[in-house]
C-alpha cells in the first residue's frame, strides 16, 4: 500500500497553483514569501523582509515560465497536466503509435532495484509515508526547476548523512558517471548563488531537492523515482530491464564559479557540440536550420507543464545532412542521452539512431563559441532542448567580496542589470544561465506508453 493517492484537482490546486495565481497578482515577491522559505521560520522572516524592500532574498529562481508555453518551469499560464491526460509532445496533436514496445534490453536493473529498495528501507515511516505513491500519480507530473516551488517528497537536507548517501547511492545506479557528476555540481552551484546573493534561503541550497517514488521498485513490475529541486528533474521510469529517464530538466545560474575551492563549470559538453552541429552545415542547409528570429530571453517550449505540448517540426531534416554532419548530431544527442547509465544509454541511443532520417536540428542565435543561443533537436522519439537565457539575480563582479563557501566571482544582481525570467523583463542572454531538456515525445515521457502496454497486456 502507497502512502498517497493521485491528487484531486482540487488539493493540487490549493497546493501547487496557489503560487502561480500569486505570482500574476502580486509578483515575485509575494511567491517569495509563500514559498521562499519553507517551513523554517527564519527563512520566513528573511523573505518578508525581502519583500518589503524588493531585495532580491528568497527570490525565486530559474523563471518559471518561457516563452511560448513554459519551458523554464510550472509557472503563470502553465497548468499541470493530470496522469491520465498525458498523450506527451507531438508534432501535431496527434500520437504517432506503435513508437515503443515491451522488450528485453539485455541491460539488468537488478542494481537500480536494490539501491532503491536500500534507501527506503533506510527511511523512517514517517519519511517513506511521505515520499512514496502509486504508479500512475499525478505527482510525476507536478515538478518544476523554480527554486520557491511547494514540493513533495523526502527533502536531502532534513536527512542524515548515511541517508542521505544511500540516495546517491541510487542516483549513482541511475545515472552514469558524467550524470552523477553533473547533478551533484547543479546541487552545489544552487548553494553558490544562494551564499552570493546572502545566504539563509533554505532553497537555495545543496540540500533542497526531493526524492519521490511512484510504485515499488521491483525487477518485473513498473516503478519508478523523480529527483528533483532547482535546475535538477529527473524523472526516471522502469519496467523490468526497460528505463526510461524523460523529461529529465538540468540548468544553472551561474554555469561557471568556485565552491568549496572546487572550480565547476557547467554544460561545455552541450555548448561545444551545439556549435560543432551547427558550423557544420552548408549556406543552404543553415538557411533551413537557422531561425530568422534571433534567440530571446526565454526560448524553451517542453519545460515543466508543457506535457502534452504540440510543437511542429522545424529546421534541417536529418535526411538532408552528410554522413559526417549525421554523426555530429548523434553527437549533440549523446551528452544529454549520456547522463543516463551506460548500458541504458546505449540503448536509446540506438532508438534515436533509427529515427535519424526524420530528426530536425533548429537554432537561435548566433554562433560565436560565447554567444547566448538556442538549439532544439526534435524526432519522433526525443526532443533536446538547449536555451541560454538572461540571469534572475547573478552576475560576474570582480569586486564581489567572498561569502562562505562562495568565492568571489559573483555578486547579486541587485544594483546590476535587470535579470530575464519571472515577468522581471530586460536582461541579456548568456552562457552564464543555461536550461536545457530531454523529452521522449509521443507518450514516452515517464513511461507512460510502456505502463499502457503493460497494463493492457499483462493484467
Amino acid at each position: 500500500m502507497h502512502g498517497h493517492r493521485p491528487h484531486t484537482p482540487a488539493s493540487e490546486r490549493s497546493r501547487r497553483w496557489f503560487m502561480n495565481k500569486a505570482l500574476l497578482a502580486g509578483g515575485v515577491a509575494a511567491v517569495a514569501t509563500m514559498t521562499g522559505c519553507s517551513n523554517d521560520s527564519s527563512d520566513t522572516a528573511s523573505s518578508s523582509s525581502a519583500a518589503q524592500s524588493g531585495a532580491p532574498s528568497g527570490m525565486p529562481s530559474g523563471g518559471p515560465g518561457a516563452g511560448g508555453g513554459g519551458g523554464g518551469g510550472m509557472g503563470p499560464g502553465v497548468s499541470q497536466v493530470k496522469y491520465k491526460d498525458l498523450k506527451g509532445v507531438t508534432a501535431d496533436g496527434k500520437v504517432v503509435d506503435d513508437l515503443f514496445t515491451i522488450h528485453s534490453t539485455g541491460v539488468s536493473t537488478d542494481k537500480l532495484v536494490k539501491a532503491a529498495q536500500a534507501f527506503l528501507d533506510g527511511l523512517s515511516a514517517k519519511e517513506r509515508k511521505s515520499c512514496t505513491f502509486d504508479i500512475d500519480a499525478d505527482e510525476w507530473t507536478a515538478w518544476s526547476n523554480v527554486d520557491g516551488y511547494a514540493r513533495k517528497g523526502v527533502r536531502m537536507g532534513d536527512l542524515t548523512e548515511k541517508k542521505r548517501n544511500l540516495g546517491y547511492s541510487l542516483l549513482g545506479v541511475a545515472l552514469s558517471a558524467d550524470g552523477l557528476t553533473q547533478t551533484r555540481n547543479i546541487m552545489k552551484l544552487n548553494q553558490f548563488l544562494g551564499d552570493s546573493n546572502g545566504g539563509n534561503q533554505k532553497t537555495l541550497t545543496e540540500g533542497h531537492y526531493f526524492f519521490t517514488f511512484m510504485g515499488t521498485p521491483s525487477t518485473t513490475k513498473p516503478w519508478g523515482f523523480q529527483y528533483e529541486g532547482h535546475h535538477v528533474a529527473i524523472n526516471y521510469f522502469v519496467l523490468g530491464d526497460q528505463v526510461v529517464m524523460t523529461p529529465t530538466f538540468m540548468g544553472s545560474e551561474p554555469t561557471t564559479a568556485t565552491y568549496k575551492g572546487q572550480k565547476i563549470t557547467l554544460f561545455r559538453p552541450e555548448t561545444t557540440a551545439g556549435l560543432a552541429m551547427i558550423r557544420s552545415l552548408t549556406k543552404a542547409q543553415l538557411a533551413k536550420a537557422v531561425s530568422s528570429q534571433g534567440n530571446g530571453n526565454e526560448d524553451m517550449k517542453a519545460g515543466a507543464g508543457s506535457d502534452n505540448l504540440k510543437l511542429a517540426y522545424e529546421g534541417v531534416r536529418g535526411s538532408e545532412l552528410t554522413s559526417a554532419q549525421r554523426e555530429k548530431l548523434l553527437d549533440v544527442a549523446r551528452v544529454y542521452i549520456g547522463y543516463i547509465s551506460e548500458g541504458h544509454a546505449e540503448v536509446k541511443m540506438t532508438e534515436v539512431e533509427k529515427h535519424l532520417d526524420d530528426t530536425y536540428f533548429y537554432w537561435m542565435g548566433e554562433t560565436k563559441d560565447k554567444s547566448a543561443f538556442y538549439y532544439r533537436i526534435h524526432s519522433p522519439v526525443v526532443l533536446i532542448e538547449y536555451d541560454a537565457q538572461a540571469p534572475l539575480f547573478y552576475h560576474e563582479a570582480s569586486s564581489a567580496s567572498p561569502s562562505a563557501g562562495a568565492s568571489a566571482s559573483a555578486s547579486s544582481n541587485a544594483g546590476g542589470p535587470p535579470g530575464g525570467g519571472m515577468g522581471m523583463g530586460g536582461g541579456t542572454p548568456s552562457q552564464e544561465h543555461i536550461h536545457t531538456i530531454i523529452r521522449t515525445p509521443n507518450g514516452g515521457d515517464y513511461g507512460v506508453d510502456l505502463l499502457k502496454l503493460h497494463l493492457d497486456n499483462d493484467h
